[in-house]
Formats: structure tokens, C-alpha cells, sequence
């Protein structure tokens, strides 16, 4: 079975949902007797139980109350917190601008000692070339239907941000599958560039650099959405509506697990080099 983060953020709301739908059902109710008992209309039960609408504190107080199931109140209460927070929306995180979402990063980066980043889609942004960033960003905000105006400046604050793998105290892990190299984003020249940039990037001493060529033979790991794994206590997902944030150890240690799976197919110094190269050569 696929470890999948959209599913994993989708069974926390479900398994609260569950719980809920199972207590309403232990105390023998039916979903109508229960939204009657709770002040609310029918469909808003029917809404919980089908993790379409997260529960507030409050409603899971009353459908415990009514239940009779006072006693695992709390722990519900926590555990639907949990599920909704896995979930950041894009538009929350690009309201203030896409600079301002940029340089937020910057203290959590500093701060972390281990990076291990596998890309399926775009090269990693802190591998990125200033002229790449921009050509990434400005789909980004196309996509999302926000102002493109600081997409320059956006682009120049990930430079910044970047520039922690020069820093000591870090170690960085990136594993590329080939096709990365040869998804244009930009024009042939900021292209270019950019993987000159890698065959750079790759060859300093706190960096190792995978590439998963797409010819290897009987992959041991299908390809899978871009991760981030920050030392051992967070993973992130990118996802097309949200941005997953994993924070469970036993989920952290999938990632990882699937990381190293990844990381076996990978080939890197002077095999990694000439699949840049030809990838450039190809640009022309």
C-alpha cells in the first residue's frame, strides 16, 4: 500500500468522525435524535460523521454529552485540533505576499541541522537559481490567482534563505528523480543555469546529491509527492491544495523509511554529473 500524506491527513479527520458516528450509535441514537438532542440540524451530524465538516470543541462537548460519553470529550477534542491543523491552505500562507512567506522560513531553516528533500516535480528551492525561483513562484501565483508584482523580490528573499547550506552546523540530503532535470521552468537560458547551478551545489561538502535515473531497472520505490524531512521531527508534504505537515514519529519514520527506499535507487558524484550534463545538452 502507497503511504500516501493526503490520505494520512484525511484518516485523522475520519477517525475522529468514526468515534463520534460509534458513540452515537453505542448510546442508540439515530443521526436525526442526536442533532435534535444537540440543538443543530440533521445534515450537520450527517456532515461530522462523513468527515465533510470538522467538529468544534464545543460540538464534540455536546454530542459526547448526549451520548453519555462525557469522559472521552477531551481526548476527542485533541485529536480533531490534530486532524484539522495537518491541513495548511496555500491562500492562508500567501496572503501577506509571497516574499513574506519566504522569509518566514529563514529562522526554522537555521535552526534545523538535518535536511533530507526528495523532489519528484521541481528542483528543491534551496538548490534554486534566483532566475528558476522566479519562474516557480510566478506559477505558483498564477495558480493560486494572486498579485505577481512581488514575484522578483519573492525570489531574491529565497537566495537568502539558501544560502544556510553555506552555513556550518547543517547536513543536506537531496535525491532528484531524473525528470526534475528536464522539466523546463523558464526559458532555455534560466534552465541552463540552473543545472550548471546543481553541478555546483552538488559538490559542496555538506551536500550529497542523489538522481534517480529514470532508466534504473525494477524501482524498489514508485515515484511519490515532494517531501521534506527536518531532522527527525517534522515532515512536510506538497500537495496541490495544501501543504501537510506531519509531526507523528511513527508517520515521520514512513517518510524516512521511504526516503532511504528512494535514496537506494539513486546515483550520485560522477554518475549523478553526467545526467546534469546531458540534461543541459538537451536544452539546445
Amino acid at each position: 500500500m502507497s503511504f500516501s500524506p493526503s490520505s494520512s491527513a484525511q484518516a485523522a479527520r475520519e477517525a475522529v468522525a468514526g468515534r463520534l458516528r460509534d458513540l452515537r450509535r453505542e448510546a442508540g441514537l439515530t443521526i436525526t435524535e442526536l442533532a435534535g438532542r444537540c440543538g443543530w440540524h440533521y445534515s450537520k451530524t450527517s456532515r461530522i460523521e462523513n468527515a465533510l465538516t470538522g467538529p468544534s470543541a464545543k460540538d464534540i462537548r455536546r454530542w459526547c454529552a448526549v451520548a453519555q460519553a462525557e469522559d472521552q470529550a477531551q481526548d476527542l477534542i485533541v485529536q480533531s485540533i490534530n486532524a484539522e491543523s495537518m491541513y495548511r491552505e496555500w491562500r492562508h500562507q500567501v496572503r501577506s505576499g509571497l516574499k513574506h512567506l519566504q522569509d518566514g522560513l529563514v529562522q526554522f531553516y537555521r535552526d534545523t541541522e538535518q535536511f533530507r528533500v526528495y523532489t519528484s516535480t521541481v528542483v528543491p528551492g534551496l538548490l534554486q537559481t534566483e532566475g528558476y525561483a522566479a519562474g516557480v513562484l510566478a506559477i505558483a501565483a498564477r495558480f493560486h490567482d494572486r498579485p505577481t508584482d512581488d514575484i522578483a523580490e519573492a525570489a531574491r528573499a529565497r537566495m537568502d534563505r539558501s544560502r544556510v547550506i553555506h552555513e556550518q552546523g547543517h547536513r543536506f540530503v537531496f535525491l532528484l528523480e531524473e525528470s526534475v532535470l528536464r522539466y523546463q521552468i523558464g526559458d532555455a537560458d534560466a534552465m541552463a543555469a540552473q543545472l550548471g547551478h546543481l553541478l555546483t551545489a552538488g559538490a559542496l561538502p555538506a551536500v550529497s546529491l542523489g538522481i534517480i535515473p529514470m532508466a534504473v531497472r525494477e524501482r524498489t520505490q514508485w515515484p511519490e509527492e515532494t517531501f521534506h524531512i527536518y531532522d527527525d521531527t517534522l515532515a512536510s508534504v506538497e500537495l496541490v491544495s495544501a501543504s501537510v505537515n506531519v509531526t507523528q514519529p511513527s508517520e515521520i519514520a514512513l517518510y524516512s523509511k521511504t526516503f532511504e527506499r528512494l535514496r537506494s535507487m539513486a546515483v550520485y558524484g560522477a554518475e549523478a554529473r553526467a545526467l546534469i550534463l546531458k540534461a543541459i545538452g538537451a536544452l539546445h
